[in-house]
């Protein structure tokens, strides 16, 4: 009897250090899946399995199904597992009610920058990953939980439930990084850019964490850039542009030519402003107007009124902003309860402001003004 005993608990404890081995990772990973603060729709994250970001270059993972397929091998390592993205084209084959605001400005004590960023979407669950990868920079990011399968009707509340989480690294939609660079995504509908000059391609979300990872300055995450071909999911029916700010107090808009193969175009803050702000249309000169107009942007959302309105108080601070007041530029251009025509309501999801000297992410969820949370590294 003892024997028996011994020998199940030999191959007990050989299972257990198997899955370890394999799963090691990924189990201390979910492990530290929490809500904040018992709010049910925002969630942290410490991302402590592998992952291998020259891998998914070589993939050439250039759409949100092959990077979920991907996500899925990795994950499961030969066990079928399902994730899958709520983010789909709506019946006009686009996303039109994804937009955003993004700014850097200076700090009024002089000591850095502040990046802010809303992100106005449906009401979705959101996560913040804090990651420290052994190849790269520590970071702060943030995700859309809808793009790997979560909504309000299904959270992560258990262990089986929080496996999706796990996508989350590969799915930054905005952040920072130890080295204070922060980027973030906007979207521009009809412009799903699809770069075809040979090099290795990348999809929409996979560009920010390289930049995130690798990056220390908006120069290196051009040059990064220069190197890949970006590739925005064509199923989704929108394009974007991005921006990307580093911690000196420089900062570049990237967006792509429909008219001329998708190349890119970069729009550099000048050296002579303290501050550099993009929405939801195109700023390159070749398309820049300021009067909406659907071809270069998106008039539905807003877009030249947010770009005026928030523009306007960076120039009356002279682009010098506490944070409180880089938290009320974001809060004059926030959306609350939009009903669209579809009968579709649209909220900020979020409204963040990053420290870009100090490495801290100032987050208000859902309009909640009233608190604001604190994320380190």
């Amino acid at each position: 009897m003892k024997k028996s005993l011994r020998w199940i608990l030999g191959i007990l404890a050989a299972i257990i250090l198997a899955v370890l081995c394999i799963w090691g990772g990924e189990i201390l990973t979910l492990s530290t899946v929490e809500s904040v603060e018992g709010n049910p729709y925002l969630y942290r994250m410490e991302f402590k399995a592998s992952y291998d970001l020259d891998d998914v270059i070589s993939k050439d993972i250039d759409s949100n199904a092959k990077l979920l397929e991907y996500v899925v091998g990795r994950i499961g390592k030969g066990i079928p597992i399902k994730i899958s993205s709520a983010q789909v084209a709506d019946e006009n084959g686009e996303l039109a009610t994804f937009n955003c605001t993004s700014f850097q400005a200076t700090k009024a004590d002089g000591n850095g920058f502040w990046y802010g960023r809303n992100y106005d979407y449906f009401k979705n669950p959101t996560m913040v990953t804090v990651s420290h990868p052994k190849k790269g920079y520590a970071s702060i990011a943030v995700s859309d939980m809808s793009h790997f399968g979560y909504g309000l009707d299904k959270l992560p509340t258990s262990v089986a439930k929080k496996v999706n989480c796990l996508a989350a690294i590969y799915a930054p939609v905005d952040g920072i990084n130890e080295k204070g660079l922060c980027t973030s995504i906007m979207a521009l509908p009809h412009q799903a850019a699809c770069q075809e000059s040979g090099q290795h391609k990348v999809g929409t979300t996979i560009l920010m964490r390289l930049w995130l990872d690798r990056c220390a300055t908006v120069t290196e995450a051009l040059d990064l850039l220069s190197g890949l071909d970006v590739r925005h999911d064509a199923t989704v029916g929108s394009g974007y542009h991005y921006m990307v700010a580093d911690a000196t107090g420089d900062a570049a808009v990237v967006e792509f030519d429909k008219e001329d193969g998708w190349k890119t175009m970069i729009v550099r803050k000048d050296p002579s402003e303290k501050s550099m702000l993009v929405t939801n249309h195109l700023l390159s000169p070749k398309y820049y107007t300021t009067e909406p107009d659907e071809a270069v942007g998106n008039p539905h959302s807003k877009s030249w009124w947010r770009y005026e309105t928030a523009g306007a108080y960076l120039r009356e601070h002279d682009g010098t902003l506490t944070l409180e007041e880089a938290q009320e530029c974001l809060s004059l251009v926030h959306w609350k309860d939009l009903v669209w025509d579809t009968g579709t309501i649209e909220d900020t999801q979020y409204s963040n402001v990053y420290d870009q000297s100090a490495i801290t992410l100032y987050l208000r969820n859902w309009n909640d003004y009233e608190k604001t949370l604190t994320f380190s590294l």
